[in-house]
């Protein structure tokens, strides 16, 4: 079974959505769980337990899980991502540039048929949109590093 998958599906059956998941080569599986209402601290030793039984069940191959709450700085890149934070300003790093910019910071308008939109003309009071993507909801396909920041 895919590792993500049995995680996604692990943490889905605790009430908790998958936020991220991180492999490396030296045994580590990094987990990243929230849920709308948010959690609490207290929580996360059940999460890590269940996912520990699970992998553990399926035989993969790890040396040391940590599992953490998604928060602040925790990089988007799913549709569901997007959508969690519409309305909350961000920061977007594009590796390629467009219209001259990389960086840009604004207050996510969502996703609309696959197009992030980034409203970067709230500052001055305007309403001025910038989409990104084509048909692509997922950072990674725009070139983009995207974080979520506080106001």
């Amino acid at each position: 079974m895919d590792v993500v998958k049995l995680v996604e599906t692990t943490v889905n059956g605790l009430g908790y959505e998958l936020v991220d998941f991180e492999r490396s080569g030296r045994g580590l599986l990094r987990v990243f769980i929230d849920k709308p209402e948010g959690i609490l601290v207290d929580e996360l030793p059940d999460g890590k337990q269940s996912i520990d039984a699970a992998v553990y069940v399926e035989n993969v191959d790890y040396d040391r899980l940590e599992v953490f709450v998604a928060g602040i700085g925790q990089a988007a890149e799913k549709e569901a991502d997007f959508l969690r934070f519409a309305g909350q300003q961000a920061q977007l790093k594009l590796r390629m540039p467009l219209a001259g910019r990389k960086n840009f910071v604004g207050v996510i308008g969502g996703v609309n048929d696959g197009i992030l939109q980034l409203n970067v003309g709230w500052q001055s009071g305007g309403n001025r949109t910038v989409e990104f993507g084509q048909g692509a909801f997922s950072a990674k396909s725009v070139g983009a590093s995207f974080k979520p920041t506080l106001r």
